[in-house]
C-alpha cells in the first residue's frame, strides 16, 4: 500500500504531534507550560508554537484548553444545538458544514439490503489533518472515510470493506482527489462541495442526516438526535448508528456526546475525536 500524500504534507505530521501531546497533557496533573509541553516533545518552544499556530490558527497554550478532558462539558454548556433550531435555520443535509458546501443522496433501502453488489467502490489513502485517512466513494460521491491514527490501516481496510461486502473495490486514490481536497478544505481544491453517498439502513441514514444538521464547532447529545429523528427512547440505537456512521468528519459523529459531557465512544479511536473536536472549537473561536 502506497501512502499518498494529496493535502498538505506536513498536516499528518502536525496530526502526530497533537497525539503524542494529548497523551502528556492526560498524564500531566496541571497544566504544562509552553516551555515544559514543547521540551516533553523535543521541540524548541518557537518551533513548537508555530506548528500549532499553522495548523489551527491559535497557540499551544489555548489549543491545550480545548483537548482538555472537560471541554466537551464547556462545549455543551456552551455550543449545544437542539437539531430542530439547526433544522429551521438552514443547516441540514444541503447547508453550511465545514465551511464548504455538501450534496448528498442516499442508496435506496432495497439497494442497501443487496450488500453492495453490482457496485464499484474506490479507495485511497490521503494524509490528513488528523492522520492518514482511508476515503471510498462511488461514482455519485464519498461513502466512506476513516482514520488509521489509533486502529491502524488494516483495521481502517477491514472495517469499511465488510460493510458492503458484495462490492467490488478498485484503488484509484486520483478519481477521488477532487472530492478530498474538497471535503478537507485544501487550499488547491478546485471543487466548492464533496459529494456523499450514503449506504446504510434506514434507520441509520436517519442519524446520519441528524449529525448532518449539528454546525462545525457545537455539539448535540444521543438524546437529541433520538428526539429529532422521532425516536425519543432510541438513545442506545441511535448511540450504535452513530457509531456505524462510515463516513466520519463529514458526517460529524465526533459532535454527539452524551448528556453529562461525557464523550461518549467514537469508532476511530477516543483521541481522534478529542482532536476533531478541539480542532473545530478553535477555528471557530481563532
Amino acid at each position: 500500500m502506497e501512502q499518498s500524500a494529496y493535502l498538505t504534507p506536513d498536516q499528518g505530521y502536525h496530526f502526530n504531534v497533537m497525539r503524542r501531546a494529548i497523551d502528556l497533557i492526560d498524564a500531566a496533573e496541571d497544566p504544562l507550560s509552553l516551555d515544559a509541553l514543547a521540551s516533553e516533545m523535543g521541540m524548541s518552544p518557537a518551533h513548537f508554537q508555530r506548528i500549532f499556530s499553522r495548523w489551527v490558527g491559535v497557540s499551544p497554550k489555548r489549543y491545550q484548553q480545548y483537548l482538555a478532558l472537560g471541554h466537551a462539558k464547556a462545549l455543551l454548556s456552551e455550543r449545544f444545538t437542539t437539531l430542530e433550531t439547526a433544522h429551521a435555520s438552514g443547516l441540514s443535509g444541503s447547508g453550511r458544514l465545514h465551511d464548504l458546501f455538501l450534496r448528498w443522496e442516499a442508496m435506496s433501502p432495497g439497494e442497501f439490503a443487496k450488500g453492495g453488489a453490482g457496485l464499484t467502490i474506490y479507495w485511497g489513502w490521503f494524509d490528513s489533518p488528523f492522520g492518514l485517512a482511508l476515503v471510498m466513494g462511488t461514482d455519485k460521491g464519498i461513502c466512506g472515510l476513516g482514520f488509521a491514527a489509533e486502529m491502524g490501516e488494516d483495521w481502517a481496510m477491514q472495517d469499511l470493506v465488510r460493510r458492503w461486502p458484495r462490492a467490488d473495490f478498485v484503488e484509484d486514490p486520483m478519481r477521488l482527489r477532487p472530492w478530498v481536497l474538497a471535503a478537507f478544505g485544501a487550499e488547491e481544491a478546485e471543487l466548492s462541495h464533496a459529494p456523499l453517498y450514503l449506504i446504510g439502513a434506514p434507520f441509520q441514514i436517519k442519524v446520519w442526516e441528524a449529525l448532518l444538521r449539528i454546525p462545525s464547532g457545537h455539539v448535540t447529545t444521543y438524546s437529541e438526535i433520538a428526539g429529532s429523528i422521532g425516536n425519543p427512547r432510541a438513545v442506545r440505537a441511535v448511540g450504535t448508528a452513530v457509531g456505524r456512521n462510515p463516513v466520519s468528519w463529514l458526517i460529524p459523529c465526533h459532535r454527539a456526546l452524551r448528556k453529562s459531557g461525557g464523550l461518549g465512544g467514537y469508532h476511530w479511536g477516543l483521541p481522534v475525536k478529542r482532536a476533531l473536536l478541539a480542532y473545530e472549537s478553535a477555528r471557530a473561536e481563532a
